[in-house]
């Protein structure tokens, strides 16, 4: 809480790259799990605590069997996989 006695927000949650037909979605984050509410899949119907980088509950399967189904509409963004960090030594362009 902040001294406004307001909740802090998180900050939006970036997506990475949308994965190939076929492939496996990254969720490692946090964010992907709701660990105090369930709600229906919004491609199944099925109960998850799984979120999507837009926070729709889904379940990384559904999401992944959607994203093989659906390959030109899922280049919107729908379900992507989490931003990689930067590892160590990448992007260092100084002496």
């Amino acid at each position: 809480m902040t001294r406004t006695g307001r909740k802090k927000e998180k900050p939006p949650f970036e997506p990475g790259l949308i994965p190939v037909p076929g492939a496996l979605l990254d969720w490692r984050d946090s964010q992907h799990f709701d660990r105090w509410q369930d709600r229906p899949c919004a491609l199944c119907g099925q109960s998850t605590p799984m979120r999507s980088h837009s926070g729709e509950p889904v379940h990384k399967a559904c999401a992944e069997d959607w994203i093989t189904a659906n390959p030109v509409e899922a280049r919107r963004g729908r379900f992507a996989s989490d931003a990689k960090p930067k590892s160590k030594g990448e992007g260092d362009d100084h002496a």
